[in-house]
């Protein structure tokens, strides 16, 4: 079959979506670090709708980490299928607001020359909670991360992002050309904040002027982005190929819903987002709340305890009118107390969250939601605990998220097999687990004594010890889907998705 390209559209069927415009008029305004899954099923979309009357607005995407992307989508003139799956079927839609993606490890210096040209007047990010190099418990730059170390003592040659954006945005004031705008797109606790600190903390290291130049003259809008995205298997790649008529190499397999709220600072311009269904706001933190608690928290709650019971995949958890019941609960009873967002309908979004979740034709993986889970716990499921307990209010089903990632990064499922613990202190958590043995209680202190997980001050709270090591010797002796069932409220009226 022939390989998906700009000769092959002419040749796609019908029913699939092809590009409005004509991509070779377009010019990049845009460089995005981190051209992985989620970037490509998200922000590309919303870019490959404004291209039409935007042609100087396409994106240049950058790999820091590894080549894969690049290899698939280069031979293939960077385009790449995008197909939306529900229980009605799968629609196909070839995207083609990428028009070259960049590999840092060994185009570095070509990656900083583009960021720092005028044509690119917003770098975005979608690198992942640990692409930050920081300290998730507290949101500031760790200056001991080794990529840091390193960025520091080679800014010309960095291979962090923060070392690559100051390291462009250098350039550009030396070269007397304004600012980038820097957009993540990430799941931080007030992302663009933290974006700002980070960026800025890392340029005053370099040098005390270009920090104070950058706190001064570079903007970080926060955005919240929502699209569940799961990793792509070969046989999505074959049935993908067979809809378009031509082999690609990388598609994207998501849902129907996506959404992006975005503050409105955007000091070197931006394409006009809200024409395309974006939210411009003036700010996005409780959005963003909103979101890492009722979405990320629920789902990171779901992938743990459900693995642990034997589900591959979170719809097949759905299933479980257990599970359902936990997560609406959790939700309504534990985290939307905690949300202040008049004029948003937080039950509706609640039951918009139970349909996507049980969405049986997105196969997403409860081992990928889990993964790196110490850089997600604290702003998913931490955050919501302290302000519960700050209020004397209950958390028994945010606790037993905790508790189920404590058991996960054990490293053996319930059935004596090992789990392949995805997470950058993995070493760390299992040789704590080891040497907790089969002790929920030694287990939990172990764990609660990692600050950068857990800040300094959940380790002496008495009633989070008391109802997550509770938890803990519930799974420990009965499992995760008798722990789930023994903790729901049985409420026959609930309508389940």
């Amino acid at each position: 079959m022939t390989r998906l390209s700009t000769n092959s559209l002419s040749n796609a069927p019908a029913s699939v979506v092809l590009p409005a415009y004509d991509r070779t008029g377009l010019t990049a305004g845009i460089v995005h670090l981190g051209i992985g899954a989620f970037h490509r099923a998200h922000m590309a979309v919303y870019l490959d709708d404004l291209l039409k009357d935007n042609a100087d607005w396409a994106i240049i995407g950058a790999s820091l980490r590894r080549p894969d992307t690049k290899q698939a989508l280069g031979p293939q003139d960077c385009l790449y299928t995008v197909a939306v799956r529900d229980a009605s079927g799968t629609k196909p839609r070839v995207i083609g607001s990428i028009v070259d993606i960049i590999d840092a490890n060994v185009e570095r210096e070509r990656l900083l020359e583009t960021m720092a040209s005028p044509n690119i007047r917003i770098v975005s990010l979608t690198i992942t909670e640990k692409g930050y190099c920081h300290d998730p418990a507290t949101g500031e730059l760790d200056a001991k991360h080794p990529d840091i170390v390193h960025d520091l003592a080679n800014p010309e040659n960095a291979r962090s992002a923060p070392g690559l954006i100051v390291a462009a945005l250098a350039r550009r004031r030396a070269a007397d050309v304004a600012p980038f705008t820097v957009m993540s797109c990430d799941n931080l606790p007030s992302n663009g904040v933290t974006c700002q600190r980070i960026v800025s903390r890392f340029a005053s290291l370099i040098d005390a002027d270009l920090g104070r130049w950058v706190a001064d003259n570079v903007a970080f809008p926060g955005t919240m982005v929502d699209r569940i995205v799961p990793a792509t298997t070969d046989a999505d790649r074959e049935a993908v190929s067979k809809m378009i008529g031509a082999d690609d190499a990388w598609p994207i397999m998501t849902e129907p819903y996506t959404q992006w709220v975005i503050e409105d600072n955007f000091p070197g311009g931006r394409p006009p987002f809200e024409t395309v269904g974006a939210q411009l706001v003036e700010s996005v933190e409780p959005f963003e709340l909103m979101k890492l608690r009722m979405l990320n928290g629920s789902h990171s709650t779901l992938s743990y305890l459900g693995y642990l019971a034997g589900y591959e995949h979170v719809s097949d958890a759905m299933e479980d009118e257990n599970f359902v019941k936990l997560v609406h609960q959790m939700q309504t009873d534990e985290i939307m107390p905690t949300l202040d967002m008049p004029g948003t309908d937080l039950p509706t979004y609640r039951d918009q969250l139970l349909a996507r979740f049980a969405n049986p034709a997105l196969k997403h993986r409860t081992w990928q939601i889990a993964m790196d889970g110490s850089q997600k716990l604290p702003q998913r499921l931490l955050g919501t605990i302290r302000d519960r307990l700050a209020s004397g209010n209950s958390i028994d089903r945010l606790a037993l998220g905790v508790a189920a990632w404590m058991r996960y990064v054990m490293g053996i499922d319930e059935n004596g097999k090992s789990i392949e613990v995805k997470d950058p202190m993995s070493m760390r958590l299992m040789a704590i687990a080891a040497e907790a043995g089969q002790s929920p209680e030694a287990l939990f202190d172990g764990l609660v004594a990692l600050p950068e997980i857990f800040g300094s001050d959940l380790i002496d709270q008495q009633v989070f010890k008391s109802v997550v090591v509770g938890h803990l010797e519930n799974l420990f002796e009965h499992g995760a889907s008798q722990t789930v069932a023994d903790l729901v409220v049985q409420t026959p009226d609930l309508v389940l998705p």
